[in-house]
């Protein structure tokens, strides 16, 4: 039997019609009864006063469209040289109000249905309670093959199901840690791995390479970068988070590289063509962080002039009244190689870390890095010297340089500190415990949620080298990444999944899982509550529309 368009869908339907929107099949029985009309994606951002939101449309515009914000007209700036993609700024709003938006085109049509937005309260009240979705690694071009056909990246079907179940508990804000782009150069094409430079060289010989000589825009390379990042957040998000503010973290792999140091390369702080194309990312397709007044103005990568006036693009407040402040900082794009004064964030971002945790009056506080705490891969760009070694590593005489990472084979697969690791900073680990003593002397739980290790789980951090923590213990944890394909991985191509470093002792010690998942975090005056969900075969893909946390962590305010 054919579907039947509810009356309040045809009521819609006529009117959008009339006001001359044609709407694909597929938005005409959208299950929410809301209507795309010409939009290919939309993601907005919110603050207690203004909206940042980044759209695309499925056919270029001639004209700057405007953005109708209870009447109120916001014209569009184009971010791209075709005019298919467009950013709108609305300033001056209320707070902790409803309002509604709607894309209108040339002589007042409408682009699309209205839709409603919430900005966020004042940042001196005191809500009830705030609801936060929260993932990683969502990245990931559907349609690429890993080494041997395998699934690199999970299907967009799977990565719909799980986000829709984590909007079925209507968060508040959606937080997406990083690596929202997997389209790696030189570390895959020159990978110690034939199989992945082999699956990468066939990859790019089928979708093209970019032209580092040229511009990203209004060459070849612009065509060729949509083509490669529309899959993988266009058609991953669509129009679903609308009416969801969202906090986009860049991460390594949004860099267009993974992070690795060896003889060949150094991958971070990534080249000029390189932060290029991230930034462009970034400018079409998700907002930046929105102002905030206890953030400078003067931190790098803030205030730019090609961008709206004063968002900062790697360090982010999302600060909900006096309830709550997450402070989130990229840890790739400005990273130092200066030995013992080395950063993953500049000095300037970490005085503004610090300075936060100290004096803040939020009632609860969380630290989001784009780099993990508590955990090692044995990766390079980490707060922690770790290495993946084996038994026979560790019987072989010690290199000049330590093993390619992801190249260790052997028995006995394990992280140490016995082996080097090639350019590790030592002021990487400094800088971490700066910023672990600052989070164990607050009067606040110490809270530090993390993306990039594509898994999930949650544990303790009861002492950081020569820090004790058990007076106020460090609360990690692992949000679930939602693409993340290859079953085990990283545990299965590389031999070791994530564990804890040598400098670190955790309560639990407990492996985390290599699954698919996402965290639902409840927050109130008492208390905040983690529920963890993870998703994996075998367990049926209908299962996820009705998936419940494997685990809840609540952490008391006390």
């Amino acid at each position: 039997m054919p579907n039947r368009l509810s009356r309040r869908q045809f009521l819609q339907t006529g009117a959008l019609l009339a006001a001359g929107i044609a709407l694909p099949a597929a938005d005409l029985l959208a299950s929410d009864d809301w209507h795309a009309g010409e939009l290919a994606h939309l993601l907005p951002a919110a603050s207690h006063e203004r909206f940042l939101i980044k759209a695309s449309f499925r056919t270029p515009l001639t004209e700057a469209p405007r953005l109708s914000v209870n009447g109120r007209n916001v014209v569009g700036q184009r971010t791209d040289t075709a005019g298919t993609f467009w950013r709108f700024d609305a300033a001056g709003l209320k707070s902790d109000t409803v309002y509604t938006l709607q894309i209108l085109g040339v002589n007042g049509r409408a682009l699309c249905a209205t839709w409603p937005l919430k900005t966020f309260p004042l940042p001196d009240a005191m809500p009830e309670r705030v609801r936060l979705l929260v993932y990683t690694c969502a990245g990931g071009n559907p349609d690429a093959k890993g080494p041997g056909g395998m699934e690199a990246f999970r299907s967009l079907a799977i990565r719909h199901a799980l986000l829709e179940r984590g909007l079925s508990y209507r968060p508040d804000a959606v937080i997406a840690n990083g690596d929202h782009v997997y389209q790696d150069q030189r570390t895959w094409l020159e990978s110690a791995s034939p199989t992945i430079r082999k699956a990468a060289t066939d990859y790019y010989n089928q979708v093209g390479m970019f032209d580092t000589s040229q511009a990203v825009l209004g060459t070849a390379n612009e065509p060729l970068l949509k083509k490669m990042v529309d899959p993988q957040i266009a058609h991953l998000y669509g129009t679903r988070l609308r009416s969801t503010p969202v906090f986009f973290l860049m991460d390594d792999h949004d860099y267009f590289e993974n992070d690795e140091a060896e003889e060949n390369f150094i991958t971070f702080p990534p080249d000029n063509f390189d932060l290029t194309l991230a930034r462009t990312v970034q400018d079409m397709y998700f907002p930046e962080f929105l102002p905030d007044r206890s953030r400078s103005q003067i931190l790098p990568g803030t205030n730019a002039a090609d961008r709206a006036a004063g968002v900062s693009e790697c360090f982010g407040t999302l600060r909900y009244g006096k309830l709550l402040e997450m402070l989130m900082y990229d840890c790739g794009r400005y990273l130092s190689l200066k030995d013992r004064h080395a950063g993953l964030v500049p000095p300037e971002a970490e005085r503004w870390l610090l300075d936060r945790t100290r004096v803040s009056d939020a009632r609860h506080m969380i630290h989001m890095p784009s780099t993990p705490f508590g955990w090692s891969a044995g990766k390079w760009r980490e707060w922690y010297p770790d290495v993946v070694v084996s038994d026979e590593i560790m019987a072989a005489p010690p290199a000049v340089l330590s093993q390619r990472f992801g190249s260790v084979r052997g028995t006995n697969m394990r992280l140490s500190t016995a082996r080097q690791k090639y350019m590790w900073q030592s002021g990487w680990f400094g800088q971490h415990q700066r910023i672990v003593a600052a989070m164990a002397q607050q009067r606040r739980p110490a809270v530090m949620m993390s993306g990039d290790l594509h898994a999930t789980g949650w544990d303790r951090m009861t002492r950081s080298g020569d820090i004790d923590l058990r007076a106020n213990p460090m609360h990690i944890i692992l949000n679930g990444p939602l693409g993340t394909g290859m079953a085990g991985w990283p545990s299965g191509p590389r031999g070791l999944g994530p564990g804890a470093p040598d400098a670190l002792t955790l309560e639990r010690n407990g492996k985390p899982m290599e699954k698919n998942g996402f965290s639902i975090v409840d927050i109130t005056p008492e208390r905040m509550v983690c529920q963890l969900f993870a998703w994996r075969e075998p367990d049926p893909f209908d299962a996820i529309s009705r998936l419940e946390p494997y685990d809840v962590l609540e952490i008391p305010r006390g």
